[in-house]
């Protein structure tokens, strides 16, 4: 297959969390089932990637490289001189590296990358995590040799003769962590737990809303986790919050504690949505209005047309309304229990060993 006979693994995807951590996923799957592996994430010289990916042990290369503005149209002649520049540096990068094939996982960083792997003679796959397919994989559909996708739904807008639905890695490497015992926290093992996140650094509105909310969770039976983000822990934990109310700024390795949640508050970006059908968790999405093609609005469909979760634009927020929505849910097992049974009809428990079967397939076939 390749050198020694062991996979080479070139990988990309940056820009969120949302691309990143999916691309970590897959490569934990690879290292488990073939230990010497050999791997190089080519990542932006600019974006969370190149913190986050060295962290790991991963070879990391970067490159210059910007998504287009459609706003500034000027700004593009920048981006296209740097696309131009980036698919030769990658080429060389590739070439030297001899991988057996690219990955590219979301992000514009991965166009100059596939492209170049392509070019190459490499085998190339692609995932795609939302349910509104990003403008790079579109442009990458047409030349790569397999394209995976997290939601059935999202099947159509790829050439059906090498779209597979594989789900999102991130669902399988949530369920392998080990559960956080609310004890950490300070929290209660004999209460309910209502989990509230909204992303790691924070949402500045949703938190200025949350922020009055919180008071009227006073003297409810059920405890609260307020997860603020970094950007804003500092000053929200100086307000007085009733005494079930616990507020922090974020948990590394998320999903250890939404295994000890009975529901989660949140957006409705891709790897969360994959973490709460992973671990069968009930949730109410706020899904961010910010994000390109309102992606995350229709992700949370997917969710709510199988009855798995409750859905309020942010636009709607209104304390008294959630609460009453939250106090309708976690006082009801009936109700949970019947989100608990929607979101199994989405689950798909072995995403990452799905993407590695079908990766190992094509490499094969060389």
């Amino acid at each position: 297959m390749g050198i020694g006979d062991i996979m080479r693994v070139v990988i990309s995807a940056g820009g969120t969390g949302g691309h990143i951590y999916p691309a970590l996923a897959i490569i934990n799957k690879i290292k488990e089932i073939e230990p010497n592996s050999e791997f190089l994430y080519i990542g932006t010289h600019n974006r969370m990637e190149k913190d986050v990916v060295p962290k790991h042990g991963i070879p990391f290369k970067s490159i210059e490289i910007y998504g287009f503005n459609r706003k500034n149209l000027l700004k593009n002649f920048k981006t296209i001189k740097c696309l131009i520049k980036a698919k030769k540096e990658c080429k060389k990068i590739i070439k030297d590296f001899k991988p057996d094939i690219a990955i590219g996982v979301g992000g514009y960083v991965t166009a100059p990358v596939i492209m170049a792997a392509h070019s190459l003679g490499i085998k190339t796959f692609i995932h795609e995590q939302n349910s509104v397919a990003g403008k790079a994989n579109l442009t990458l559909s047409k030349i790569v040799d397999l394209i995976g996708v997290s939601f059935e739904s999202s099947k159509n807008e790829f050439p059906k003769d090498k779209t597979i639905f594989t789900g999102n890695p991130c669902s399988e490497d949530a369920l392998k962590k080990p559960a956080m015992n609310k004890s950490e926290l300070k929290l209660s093992k004999d209460k309910k737990l209502v989990l509230f996140v909204m992303g790691s650094l924070g949402s500045y509105k949703v938190n200025e809303f949350l922020i009055d909310t919180m008071k009227l969770f006073n003297n409810k039976d059920y405890e609260i986790l307020y997860v603020t983000g970094n950007n804003y822990y500092e000053e929200i934990s100086k307000i007085k919050f009733p005494s079930n109310v616990k507020v922090v700024p974020y948990i590394d390795s998320m999903t250890r504690i939404m295994k000890n949640t009975d529901l989660i508050v949140t957006r409705a970006g891709a790897s969360t949505l994959s973490e709460i059908i992973a671990l069968d968790l009930p949730s109410i999405l706020i899904p961010s209005p910010y994000v390109p093609n309102n992606h995350q609005f229709k992700n949370a469909l997917d969710l709510v047309n199988n009855n798995a979760a409750i859905l309020v634009e942010e636009k709607d927020l209104n304390g008294d309304i959630l609460v009453q929505k939250i106090d309708s849910i976690i006082n009801d097992d009936k109700k949970l229990n019947e989100m608990k049974k929607g979101l199994k009809t989405l689950k798909v428990d072995n995403s990452a060993q799905i993407i590695y079967d079908n990766i190992k397939k094509l490499i094969d076939r060389k």
